[in-house]
């Protein structure tokens, strides 16, 4: 029960950055497609530095989760899938203004044409479990190691 209340805790301030720093707006996010605004590129590349120094940090320090678990980064193979997944992806969020994150951050703030966007992901996330088996080998799923997983 602990980590269900920090859970949301985290995800409930995760949810105010969102806001607080406008990437959830849909003008944020079409001036970025437009390139008429660097904004969410220098956000999105303060992620990436952010993630990395955190991998580096786990790799390097053998950081465990917070259960004690010894948390092992798999690599993931390269595919064509994820350059046409990439390219869906990309439509949709500049369609939407939204990426699965954020979603529930503008249903939160009151953005309620928001709620058919995250209809739309739960009916591509459906769609994708039903057809996964049907795509090519080297498509990735169920068979393939996630690049992250927490071994006990």
């Amino acid at each position: 029960m602990k980590n269900k209340i920090l859970t949301l805790l985290v995800g409930t301030y995760f949810g105010i950055v969102l806001v607080k720093s406008r990437v959830i707006a849909w003008q944020e996010i079409n001036d970025m497609f437009r390139f008429k605004d660097p904004y969410m590129y220098l956000v999105i590349a303060s992620a990436i530095v952010v993630g990395a120094l955190s991998i580096f940090i786990i790799r390097r320090l053998g950081t465990p989760t917070v259960s004690g678990e010894t948390i092992v980064i798999k690599k993931k193979p390269f595919h064509k899938g994820v350059v046409f997944g990439g390219a869906i992806f990309g439509m949709g969020w500049a369609i939407t203004g939204a990426c699965p994150g954020p979603i529930y951050a503008q249903i939160g703030s009151g953005t309620l044409l928001a709620v058919v966007t995250f209809l739309g992901a739960i009916t591509g996330m459906y769609a994708y479990a039903i057809l996964q088996p049907k795509l090519p080998h080297g498509s990735v799923g169920a068979s393939d190691p996630c690049t992250t997983s927490v071994t006990p």
